[in-house]
């Protein structure tokens, strides 16, 4: 019998002489395929809510095998409480040193370095990790080509460990794209990637799960942080997972559970791009007040099993032209993977003007293009995805800390976007966060009960190769903002990036937030776009199916409409639903509304085909969506990517 089947019935057994407390988050959370670190991480989470309820019942607080949460536990008697209101039940709080919000490389990466230093130092320090996919790298989605700078300096020895950086970059081409040919483009310096390896990011962000686990972090999967926590002096005092077991209605249902608070001295956020909880961040400690609007864009993917003939393994290829105007910023990359892998996706600017443009569609047409055909004709798609991402560069980057916490990688903005890279960065100030933490937390200066701030932590990144590199490269996303639009952004960049690397007494400014850049739909021209032949292109359903998204039913939908009459009153009347358009995944339909007159719409939201790509709190024109997080372990489970 396995552990965790152990695990399983010595609970049910303890439940029986227990006041009822549903167990049913554990089965809930953990996503069909299950790796060991899985499986570890869920027989400790189930370890931990068994060592509750034995230590409850015992009324002891004694060491068990699988470690217990620290803090005492609510009263289990309270059953006149509960029945009143179970969602206003006090939740079970868990006190920590550190917790890292996200699970990805920055967050990871955070982790690693803490407890490396803690180690090295023979001190007990306890971080802990929780992050909203039911499996570490399961919502992980990039091209990618890794430089490991960052991990070189994490973990040295990483070819020894096992890191799955397999397939070396050995040739970059860039060409310009025109309806039926494919021109070769010299490509800037930063662009060259040798030394750099083709890589599935989701295997690595599961490989970096597995190193901080064995340096001691506590890895928490299937945990959507979906509150931040605060002190009575307003400083950040950890964050809550979110109840589970609510129906569409927000009322529990018969295996309703509460959510679970951390409470740390210091909280690390590294949600990604456009994160849910850094959002409130921002607007609670004003964070964004010094800089530029954060520009973004959706980056679209698949992954393909090609004919062997046709593979070129370490190739890197980098596209722009058609089928993109010269209006909309964008650009394309196809990767062989080797063992005859290709990655090859679209990434379209999420400041596009035209209502009528379609990213999803877009990618799909330019696959077409006789140079990405031929490579794909007698192939398989395996994967599909879709992300949005950073692109407003050191402009963009919101003051980094405040009074209890930090923001590290993507949830920050610190792509490079000339390089078309951003987790060597997010990995590095991962790193320098965890370095500032861990300083302070074990200062003389220290004391408990008064609000840790990192503000050495913005310097560090000043002065570290991330800002060095987004210096040099800081006006060439910008530049894209002319009337000249992709053609005058190209030659400046080109010239900023072969000549003048950034030293220039100007810096120009993303000064218009992507949302704001919707024209009309009366002054925009519809696109006819062709209907997909199933071989090379495929409709979007066909293409969800592929990301592996789930969504319990019945549970509260997580894209949350502040007014629910703006979505007809003002985007189908002005801008011709765009909504429909802009999300790469179905969610969003305008369908007759039967309970109105006839001709009457209204918005459907099939939540259950996110992806959490969070195009659409982005680009949204009225700002009415609202991105939050939906029960731990949902959404897409991907692999390849």
């Amino acid at each position: 019998m396995s552990s965790l089947s152990q695990l399983g019935r010595s609970a049910r057994a303890i439940n029986a002489t227990l006041p009822r407390v549903s167990v049913a988050r554990v089965a809930t959370n953990i996503a069909p395929r299950r790796t060991l670190l899985t499986l570890a991480t869920a027989a400790r989470r189930q370890g931990a809510v068994l060592a509750q309820r034995t230590s409850a019942f015992n009324k002891t607080s004694s060491q068990t095998a699988l470690r217990a949460f620290s803090t005492s536990l609510p009263s289990l008697d309270d059953t006149e409480e509960e029945s009143e209101d179970p969602t206003k039940a006090e939740r079970y709080a868990d006190e920590t040193d550190v917790v890292i919000v996200g699970g990805g490389p920055a967050g990871l990466s955070a982790a690693i370095k803490l407890k490396q230093l803690a180690n090295a130092d023979g001190r007990e320090l306890r971080v802990v990790l929780v992050e909203k996919a039911g499996e570490i790298g399961a919502h992980t989605l990039s091209g990618a080509v890794l430089e490991p700078r960052a991990l070189n300096e994490l973990i040295p020895d990483w070819k020894e460990r096992g890191a799955p950086l397999n397939q070396p970059a050995l040739e970059d081409q860039m060409k310009f794209f025109t309806k039926n040919y494919a021109i070769p483009l010299p490509h800037p310096p930063q662009m060259t990637n040798t030394g750099n390896y083709i890589v599935s990011l989701s295997n690595y962000v599961k490989w970096l799960g597995e190193q901080a686990e064995e340096a001691g972090v506590e890895v928490f999967p299937g945990f959507a942080a979906s509150e931040i926590l605060y002190n009575e002096d307003g400083s950040v005092k950890g964050i809550a997972t979110n109840d589970v077991g609510l129906d569409k209605n927000f009322q529990p249902k018969e295996e309703f559970e509460r959510g679970m608070e951390f409470h740390a001295k210091v909280t690390l956020f590294a949600e990604g791009c456009h994160g849910s909880l850094t959002k409130k961040l921002f607007r609670q400690f004003n964070l964004r007040e010094e800089c530029d609007p954060q520009t973004y864009g959706i980056g679209i993917k698949e992954v393909w099993k090609i004919d062997p003939k046709k593979s070129k393994p370490g190739t890197v290829v980098h596209a722009m032209g058609w089928p993109i105007d010269n209006a909309t910023y964008g650009g394309a990359f196809i990767y062989h993977m080797g063992e005859d892998m290709l990655s090859l996706g679209l990434v379209v600017g999420l400041d596009y003007e035209n209502p009528y443009l379609h990213p999803y569609k877009e990618f799909q047409r330019w696959k077409h293009h006789p140079y990405v055909k031929d490579l794909l004709e007698g192939g398989e798609c395996l994967s599909y995805g879709a992300r949005a991402i950073n692109e407003g560069g050191l402009q963009s980057i919101p003051k980094l800390y405040f009074p209890g916490g930090a923001l590290i990688g993507c949830t920050a903005g610190f792509l490079n976007l000339i390089k078309i890279k951003g987790t060597h960065t997010a990995m590095k100030s991962g790193m320098l966060a965890a370095e500032s933490t861990y300083a302070a937390i074990t200062s003389d200066k220290y004391e408990e009960g008064k609000p840790i701030v990192l503000e050495d932590f913005e310097q560090k990144v000043k002065d570290s190769w991330i800002w060095k590199e987004l210096k040099e490269i800081r006006n060439c996303r910008p530049s894209f903002h002319t009337p000249l639009g992709n053609l005058g952004g190209v030659i400046y960049s080109g010239i900023d990036t072969i000549l003048l690397k950034g030293r220039t007494p100007w810096t120009f400014h993303n000064t218009t937030p992507d949302h704001e850049r919707l024209r009309v739909a009366t002054n925009a021209q519809k696109i006819d776009y062709p209907k997909p032949d199933g071989v090379i292109s495929f409709d979007l359903l066909t293409s969800v199916s592929r990301t592996g998204t789930n969504h319990a039913e019945n549970q509260p939908v997580h894209l949350r409409l502040k007014d629910k009459d703006v979505p007809v009153e003002r985007n189908l009347k002005i801008y011709d639903g765009p909504e429909g358009r802009f999300c790469p995944a179905g969610v969003y339909e305008f369908v007759e509304d039967e309970s109105g007159p006839a001709g009457a719409k209204r918005l459907q939201i099939n939540s259950q085909n996110c992806i959490h790509c969070k195009t659409c709190d982005i680009k949204d024109p009225s700002q009415n969506i609202d991105w939050t997080v939906p029960e731990g372990g949902g959404g897409p489970q991907y692999s390849y990517t």
